[in-house]
């Protein structure tokens, strides 16, 4: 037993680490407008979007930014995506609302549509952005300006995340810990090794050359979590990738209370742990080591000795995992409260996996938006 007990106070120690040197470097976005103005092409892959999609034109057409186009390609709706778009548009000749091609075999949707985006913009630097996303005036100015700065041939910007419902803020800042507390930005914003990549499919920038680098989106035509493996191969190409965090700038809502929450992450999770359901249960059995155990060992009277166990350890790992969890909250501009429910979140996170387990048994891959994507 004293053996697990170190194993996780080590892992915890590793994790709050990880989050003080990331709230340290982590790059933000900020209001300020770049040396130079390239072209962009802000590129909206769009399927069922019609409550969003208005209020995001409307916002877009609003960057302080003096040469951009908006392209939104409407990916077979049901909704009249289409319309509404391009009622929000009006007769402004800088948004262009596209009719997507029928998907073709092999293809995830969201690849095929900014696959079919990339194609149309006529930018020198490519801004891949969901319908869902929140622009301020200013996040656009800022986005080319980090862009130059860093001299980054890939940047991907982390949104502020907007959470209302219990579900919602249990378990969405999940993913923003996930970037805080388990990978150096450092590493990833200075080092060679691909394996130091990650990026939020939420906001992609690209310089056109890296983009095509890269291989564009034709290369990872099939990936779920098609935003990191472009970020691989970013960096393998030899571009220079950044993580940004959003600042209130970019900000976007992904899900709206429980179902939604559950089956979005369903979407990715598996994907994200390499499509091994072996390495998404060890993942489990780790998460409820460290965020789920030191509670049940302080209730069973960790706060006395146990053995060689020294008095006060069960209360120190508690600790720390409320810590990691409220220092990413106080990085990302999440709700520090929530921290105090560390288990159940997790708890929440075990039954996305299991949801996403079941897919990949019953139908072969996640389901979204009427559709069964079939893993790479």
């Amino acid at each position: 037993m004293m053996v697990v007990w170190l194993a996780v106070t080590l892992a915890l120690t590793v994790l709050m680490l990880t989050a003080l040197l990331n709230t340290l470097t982590f790059p933000r976005l900020r209001a300020r407008q770049p040396d130079h103005t390239p072209s962009v092409s802000i590129l909206i892959p769009a399927r069922d979007e019609a409550a969003v999609i208005g209020a995001t034109i409307q916002r877009l057409l609003k960057q302080r930014y003096p040469d951009y186009e908006i392209l939104v390609l409407d990916d077979h709706s049901s909704d009249g995506t289409a319309q509404v778009a391009r009622d929000t548009a009006g007769n402004d000749p800088r948004v262009r609302v596209l009719a997507g091609e029928p998907l073709p075999v092999g293809w995830a949707g969201k690849n095929w549509a900014c696959h079919q985006l990339a194609a149309a913009a006529q930018g020198e630097v490519l801004v891949f952005t969901d319908a869902d996303v929140r622009w301020e005036p200013d996040a656009l100015p800022g986005v080319v300006a980090l862009l130059e700065q860093q001299r980054a041939g890939m940047l991907t910007v982390w949104p502020t995340q907007e959470t209302r419902t219990g579900a919602e803020r249990l378990v969405v800042p999940l993913m923003s810990m996930a970037i805080i507390a388990y990978l150096p930005e450092i590493m990833v914003r200075l080092s060679p090794w691909s394996a130091f990549a990650a990026a939020n499919g939420q906001c992609l920038v690209f310089r056109r050359e890296a983009y095509l680098a890269s291989g564009t989106h034709e290369a990872v035509l099939s990936d779920v979590v098609e935003d990191v493996a472009l970020a691989r191969r970013a960096k393998r190409a030899g571009q220079r990738l950044v993580m940004v965090d959003g600042s209130g700038l970019v900000g976007c809502r992904m899900y709206t209370g429980w179902n939604q929450v559950r089956d979005g992450f369903a979407k990715n999770i598996l994907a994200g742990h390499g499509n091994s359901l072996v390495f998404l249960a060890l993942s489990t059995v780790f998460h409820w080591s460290v965020f789920i155990a030191p509670w049940v060992w302080l209730a069973l009277g960790g706060w006395v000795t146990i053995g060689p166990l020294w008095p006060g350890w069960a209360l120190i790992l508690v600790s720390l995992g409320i810590g990691v969890r409220a220092l990413s909250a106080a990085v990302t501009r999440q709700r520090l409260v929530d921290a105090l429910l560390i288990p159940v979140s997790t708890m929440l996170m075990t039954i996305i996996a299991a949801r996403s387990a079941w897919w990949r048994l019953r139908h072969g891959g996640p389901q979204w938006k009427g559709r069964v994507i079939k893993p790479a």
